[in-house]
């Protein structure tokens, strides 16, 4: 199973893609405007520690998520192509009760099922690109301001917790099946 096959599935990339080409258009665009020193870390009493302006540091949130979108990537594509379990060949209770059970792979139940862990997946990394959106905001501000308004943190974090709780309910609801 490739991912031409799956083209309902592949589309649920395209956000990711989407997302992390504006993120690098966006940066690209702001980078030149960026004070000498910008944002290394966000505390809850806003920004607590600076670094100066390089390529490494204004792009770091875009690096991460270009890492997660190939991590998750890779996840969706291992769930679409491990043969789930009720394709596996029924080899009988006794080689099932001789370690079968003990597999280090946890295969999805069905095809249906793996398509639906992928998505999640994808839909999850989706929910982070936005989260760090957010984060890009702060850190490509013209001005070298510690301020941060104090609802960020939960709205960046809203996203993450939403994609990891569907993630989670995909997985879980293949268990059930």
């Amino acid at each position: 199973m490739s991912w031409c096959s799956l083209p309902s599935v592949r589309l649920w990339l395209l956000p990711n893609v989407v997302l992390l080409a504006a993120m690098g258009v966006w940066g690209a665009m702001r980078y030149s405007h960026l004070p000498e020193r910008i944002p290394k870390h966000i505390g809850t009493d806003g920004v607590d520690a600076w670094t100066d302006r390089s390529i490494g540091s204004a792009f770091v949130l875009v690096f991460v998520y270009a890492g997660m979108t190939v991590l998750t990537t890779a996840g969706a594509e291992l769930a679409l192509r491990t043969t789930p379990r009720d394709e596996l060949p029924d080899t009988g209770e006794a080689s099932f009760a001789a370690g079968m059970s003990s597999s280090l792979l946890d295969r999805p139940g069905s095809r249906a099922s793996a398509h639906r862990i992928a998505r999640a997946l994808l839909l999850f990394d989706t929910l982070v690109g936005v989260s760090l959106l957010m984060g890009c905001g702060i850190l490509w501000r013209s001005t070298p301001d510690r301020d941060v308004p104090p609802w960020l943190l939960a709205a960046m974090l809203l996203p993450l917790l939403a994609g990891t709780a569907l993630t989670v309910a995909a997985a879980l609801g293949d268990r059930k099946r």
